[in-house]
């Protein structure tokens, strides 16, 4: 029988998925990460890190089913978008890369996304997380090691990089970089240069579903594996969680409870709308693409919120309970890092409101939680104006282990929620199924079929009322919020270039 390996390189950890032919679990291990935050408003990661965390996870998995591994036929990459990794000539790291919810770059993704070209040409606005401002704002501040700049990759190119020795980009993560023509799927030459880079600096580009090599002989023996591995495309996490879920038919879609927040549709033609702070992406499948409606902070909110108060976000939830009652008189806007959907808002923090003597620990939970799902209630309003047809979404990521918070999620977008009856379904599982695709040239329409289903959340009728004034309750802080100005530039350690 054989194997395939998914690599999910997320934020906080690196995930590491076996399944067999028949798509089950075999085995599973994951390696933590850290993020830097050296100034406000920065979020950085070392790639060396990428490396040593990956390389641990194989090592567990080695340890638990080295059978498994001597089996596996093919590798499929998953990872956080936007990330910029600068490498050099000789393929090394230039610098810590910067990642998809650092807002430096805010002042050079206004002055890109002026230029008419980048909507026209991109679908999507210029956001300070993509790739393209990141860049420029290297050029702009750090001009000695942007000269030795070769090539820009992104977070799991640079995987697949130390993985075989090939730098190639995917069509699908590359959507989000500000770089990519997505209707044409191809890099654009205007956006590209506008930008202060060149074509040079752009790996090549294939689907997510092509070959881009075979693993490095060093690397195939430390693991046991064999030596004629071969490494997919891959796709960035929304998309590889798309196919985790079956989400490649038009109108079917997900919602992601993780790091960041995720609702995602799948689109059979390419949709624009960039005045909405929709994006609109390749996905992982040639010849389809998705939109996505994006939150940087989603479940990292409350596990925020647990460091502050002491407890781990299980005991949190636990305190909460189960069973939807009407909306808390605490709100909570979950802007951590400032917000992409649909505010498209670097300088925007987050806010606790309506605080009383009589708050405690679970209703500031309820709070953090119930606002996070109203912001799901902002990405779906502007989608669905956008042209999305969801009826259902399937829900992953961390936070979805949590009924409360599904069903909160239900209401508020006012439609039903699938459990997967296999918890195993998102990224990483994803990233498996499109090693599967490119090692036994499967139709990846068919290995990427919808999951078995646990449970349906349906809306609570009885609470919707509630919940939709508490929405509108929620949409009024915001501009209160942006009224909290920011610190200037010159704390946040920014130098003239």
């Amino acid at each position: 029988m054989s194997m395939y390996l998914g690599i999910d390189l997320g934020t906080s950890a690196v995930k590491a998925l076996l399944i067999d032919d028949a798509q089950k679990l075999i085995a599973s291990a994951t390696a933590p990460l850290e993020v830097s935050r050296p100034h406000r408003g920065w979020s950085e990661q070392d790639p060396a890190d990428w490396v040593t965390a990956t390389g641990a996870a194989l090592d567990q998995l080695k340890a638990e089913s080295p059978a498994a591994l001597v089996a596996v036929r093919g590798i499929g990459l998953s990872g956080q978008m936007h990330g910029a990794t600068l490498v050099d000539a000789e393929d090394q790291a230039l610098r810590p890369c910067i990642l998809w919810n650092d807002s430096r770059s805010a002042e050079q993704a206004a002055r890109l996304d002026a230029d008419p070209k980048f909507r026209a040409i991109s679908g999507n606005i210029v956001f300070p997380g993509f790739t393209a401002p990141k860049l420029t704002w290297v050029k702009e501040n750090e001009p000695a090691l942007f000269a030795r700049l070769s090539k820009v990759l992104l977070p799991k190119d640079y995987l697949r990089l130390w993985l075989t020795g090939e730098k190639v980009a995917d069509m699908c993560d590359s959507s989000g970089t500000g770089w990519l023509d997505n209707g044409a799927r191809r890099w654009s030459s205007e956006l590209v240069e506008t930008s202060g880079v060149s074509l040079d600096h752009m790996p090549p580009l294939v689907e997510s579903t092509e070959p881009t090599g075979m693993m490095r002989a060093a690397l195939a023996a430390r693991w046991g594996m064999r030596a004629d591995v071969i490494v997919a495309g891959g796709a960035g996490d929304s998309a590889t969680s798309a196919l985790g879920v079956g989400a490649v038919a038009a109108d079917t879609g997900f919602v992601s409870l993780g790091t960041s927040g995720v609702l995602l549709v799948a689109n059979k033609g390419y949709q624009p709308a960039p005045d909405t702070a929709v994006h609109t992406f390749c996905h992982a499948i040639p010849e389809r693409w998705h939109q996505i409606g994006a939150m940087l902070s989603s479940a990292s909110a409350l596990n925020w919120f647990a460091g502050v108060a002491g407890r781990s976000p299980g005991e949190l939830v636990a305190e909460v309970g189960e069973g939807l009652r009407e909306p808390g008189a605490v709100m909570f806007l979950p802007y951590l890092s400032g917000e992409r959907t649909p505010h498209n808002d670097t300088e925007v923090r987050g806010m606790f409101a309506g605080l009383g003597h009589d708050t405690d620990r679970a209703a500031m939970t309820r709070a953090v939680m119930e606002g996070v799902g109203f912001a799901f209630r902002d990405n779906w309003d502007v989608m669905r104006d956008a042209g999305a047809g969801l009826t259902r979404v399937t829900a992953v990521g961390g936070g979805s282990r949590s009924r409360y918070w599904l069903e909160v999620l239900a209401t508020v977008m006012g439609m039903p929620v699938d459990i997967p009856a296999d918890g195993e379904v998102g990224a990483a599982f994803g990233a498996a199924r499109l090693g599967m695709v490119v090692s036994a040239r499967a139709d990846p329409m068919a290995v990427c079929a919808p999951p078995a289903i646990q449970a349906v959340i349906e809306p609570r009728g009885d609470a919707r009322g509630a919940f939709e004034e508490a929405y509108q309750r929620f949409r009024e802080l915001y501009p209160l919020a942006r009224q909290v100005k920011a610190p200037a530039k010159a704390a946040m350690g920014l130098h003239e270039p």
